[in-house]
């Protein structure tokens, strides 16, 4: 993080800041979560939880919705018919206009970012969200270590998992 070592993440500049601070851990961070994912360390729900809600008390979702505007959540058929629903569309016509499928086999959005998302970074469909977006970004969840690999990649999206791994570094 260069001089911003010990600053919170919410007291960076801007979204350029946190993608440039990001990319220069990128290689510490993917051996973290590589050890973690290795060693499994049985406190390491207890360490995420914790850093989890720290992070969130001073970063604001709707100040960055960086996640919004450069990934697409997996949309599931439980998903895209509660989508559709919402928008008062059939679930084909949803998935026509809104979807395609990835090399993974996986439904995700046809473009970043979110057509969902407004200029104020407030979701459009926010109760009708896919679960990928609810869950988003995934660091509360139990058994974290069975996710080491996407809880890497977010730490180039989600200034919090970023935040979260500078933490976990300190103490694995």
């Amino acid at each position: 993080m260069k001089d911003n070592e010990n600053a919170p993440l919410s007291l960076l500049m801007n979204l350029d800041d946190f993608r440039n601070n990001a990319s220069a851990a990128e290689s510490k961070n993917k051996k973290l979560f590589a050890k973690l994912k290795r060693t499994k360390p049985k406190d390491l729900d207890q360490q995420v939880h914790q850093f989890h809600d720290e992070a969130f008390e001073h970063i604001d979702c709707l100040k960055c919705a960086n996640c919004c505007k450069t990934t697409s959540p997996i949309f599931y058929q439980r998903d895209m018919d509660r989508a559709a629903k919402h928008l008062r569309m059939k679930t084909g016509d949803f998935l026509q206009k809104y979807l395609h499928m990835d090399e993974d086999g996986d439904f995700v959005l046809n473009e970043a970012p979110c057509p969902f998302l407004g200029s104020d970074n407030y979701c459009s469909i926010y109760e009708s969200r896919p679960d990928a977006c609810r869950e988003y970004p995934h660091t509360n969840r139990k058994k974290v270590v069975q996710i080491m690999d996407l809880t890497y990649r977010n730490t180039l999206v989600c200034p919090a998992v970023f935040e979260i791994a500078e933490k976990l570094r300190k103490i694995y």
